[in-house]
Protein backbone atom coordinates (compact mmCIF):
# COMPACT_ATOMS: atom_id res chain seq x y z
CA UNK A 1 0.00 0.00 0.00
CA UNK A 2 1.48 3.35 -1.04
CA UNK A 3 1.71 6.36 1.22
CA UNK A 4 -0.54 9.17 -0.08
CA UNK A 5 -0.38 12.30 2.11
CA UNK A 6 -3.71 14.14 2.17
CA UNK A 7 -2.16 17.63 2.15
CA UNK A 8 -0.54 17.14 -1.28
CA UNK A 9 -1.95 17.21 -4.79
CA UNK A 10 -1.05 14.70 -7.50
CA UNK A 11 -0.74 14.35 -11.28
CA UNK A 12 -1.80 11.31 -13.29
CA UNK A 13 1.90 10.97 -14.16
CA UNK A 14 2.74 10.39 -10.45
CA UNK A 15 4.25 13.72 -9.44
CA UNK A 16 3.20 15.33 -6.17
CA UNK A 17 2.80 19.06 -5.59
CA UNK A 18 2.81 21.00 -2.32
CA UNK A 19 2.05 24.71 -2.09
CA UNK A 20 4.63 26.61 -0.10
CA UNK A 21 3.88 30.31 -0.01
CA UNK A 22 3.77 31.53 -3.61
CA UNK A 23 5.79 28.56 -4.86
CA UNK A 24 5.21 24.84 -5.24
CA UNK A 25 7.51 21.99 -4.23
CA UNK A 26 7.52 19.00 -6.58
CA UNK A 27 8.56 15.37 -6.28
CA UNK A 28 7.50 11.89 -7.36
CA UNK A 29 5.06 9.79 -5.40
CA UNK A 30 5.71 6.79 -3.20
CA UNK A 31 3.87 4.68 -5.80
CA UNK A 32 6.21 5.95 -8.55
CA UNK A 33 9.43 5.38 -6.61
CA UNK A 34 8.25 1.89 -5.65
CA UNK A 35 7.65 1.06 -9.31
CA UNK A 36 11.08 2.36 -10.28
CA UNK A 37 12.84 0.37 -7.54
CA UNK A 38 16.34 1.60 -6.61
CA UNK A 39 16.93 5.13 -7.93
CA UNK A 40 20.57 5.47 -8.99
CA UNK A 41 20.66 8.87 -10.71
CA UNK A 42 18.60 12.05 -10.98
CA UNK A 43 18.78 14.69 -13.69
CA UNK A 44 17.54 17.85 -12.02
CA UNK A 45 16.15 20.83 -13.92
CA UNK A 46 18.34 23.92 -14.02
CA UNK A 47 17.47 26.82 -11.75
CA UNK A 48 15.93 29.52 -13.92
CA UNK A 49 14.35 27.06 -16.36
CA UNK A 50 10.94 28.19 -17.58
CA UNK A 51 8.72 25.13 -17.89
CA UNK A 52 5.25 24.64 -19.31
CA UNK A 53 2.73 22.46 -17.54
CA UNK A 54 3.23 18.76 -18.32
CA UNK A 55 6.53 19.39 -20.12
CA UNK A 56 9.37 16.98 -19.31
CA UNK A 57 11.96 18.90 -17.29
CA UNK A 58 13.85 16.29 -15.25
CA UNK A 59 14.41 12.53 -15.15
CA UNK A 60 15.03 9.75 -12.69
CA UNK A 61 17.07 6.66 -13.52
CA UNK A 62 16.66 3.43 -11.62
CA UNK A 63 18.13 -0.02 -12.01
CA UNK A 64 15.03 -0.80 -14.14
CA UNK A 65 14.49 2.24 -16.35
CA UNK A 66 14.67 5.99 -16.93
CA UNK A 67 11.50 7.96 -16.22
CA UNK A 68 10.72 11.50 -17.24
CA UNK A 69 9.46 13.96 -14.62
CA UNK A 70 6.91 16.46 -15.87
CA UNK A 71 6.42 20.01 -14.65
CA UNK A 72 2.97 19.90 -13.11
CA UNK A 73 2.57 23.67 -13.53
CA UNK A 74 3.86 26.39 -15.80
CA UNK A 75 6.49 28.50 -14.11
CA UNK A 76 10.14 28.99 -13.29
CA UNK A 77 12.41 26.60 -11.38
CA UNK A 78 13.71 28.61 -8.41
CA UNK A 79 15.62 25.87 -6.54
CA UNK A 80 16.54 22.20 -6.86
CA UNK A 81 17.39 19.49 -4.36
CA UNK A 82 21.13 19.25 -5.09
CA UNK A 83 21.55 16.62 -2.38
CA UNK A 84 19.99 14.11 -4.81
CA UNK A 85 23.11 14.29 -6.98
CA UNK A 86 25.12 12.50 -4.26
CA UNK A 87 22.23 10.59 -2.68
CA UNK A 88 19.55 9.77 -5.30
CA UNK A 89 18.27 7.03 -2.98
CA UNK A 90 16.54 9.76 -0.94
CA UNK A 91 13.75 9.52 -3.52
CA UNK A 92 13.19 5.90 -2.46
CA UNK A 93 13.70 6.49 1.25
CA UNK A 94 11.64 9.68 1.70
CA UNK A 95 9.79 10.65 -1.50
CA UNK A 96 7.63 13.29 0.24
CA UNK A 97 10.42 14.79 2.35
CA UNK A 98 14.16 14.65 1.63
CA UNK A 99 13.45 13.24 -1.85
CA UNK A 100 11.81 16.39 -3.26
CA UNK A 101 12.97 17.36 -6.76
CA UNK A 102 12.53 21.13 -7.14
CA UNK A 103 10.68 24.30 -6.19
CA UNK A 104 8.91 26.41 -8.83
CA UNK A 105 7.04 29.67 -9.06
CA UNK A 106 3.56 29.28 -10.55
CA UNK A 107 2.62 31.31 -13.63
CA UNK A 108 -1.05 30.30 -13.69
CA UNK A 109 -2.63 29.63 -10.31
CA UNK A 110 -5.64 28.07 -12.05
CA UNK A 111 -3.46 25.10 -13.10
CA UNK A 112 -3.32 24.03 -9.46
CA UNK A 113 -7.04 23.23 -9.58
CA UNK A 114 -6.51 20.44 -12.13
CA UNK A 115 -4.69 18.06 -9.79
CA UNK A 116 -5.96 15.00 -7.98
CA UNK A 117 -6.46 15.04 -4.23
CA UNK A 118 -5.28 12.06 -2.16
CA UNK A 119 -8.55 10.19 -2.63
CA UNK A 120 -8.51 10.73 -6.39
CA UNK A 121 -4.88 9.62 -6.63
CA UNK A 122 -5.58 6.51 -4.56
CA UNK A 123 -8.37 5.62 -6.98
CA UNK A 124 -6.04 6.20 -9.94
CA UNK A 125 -3.46 3.73 -8.63
CA UNK A 126 -6.08 1.25 -7.46
CA UNK A 127 -5.70 1.63 -3.71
Amino acid sequence: MSEIPKELRYTKEHEWIRRDGGDVVIGITDFAQDGLTAVVWVELPEVGTEASAMESFASVESVKSVSEIYAPVSGKVVSVNNSLEDAPEKINEDPYGEGWICRMTVSLASEFENFLDAEGYAALIGE
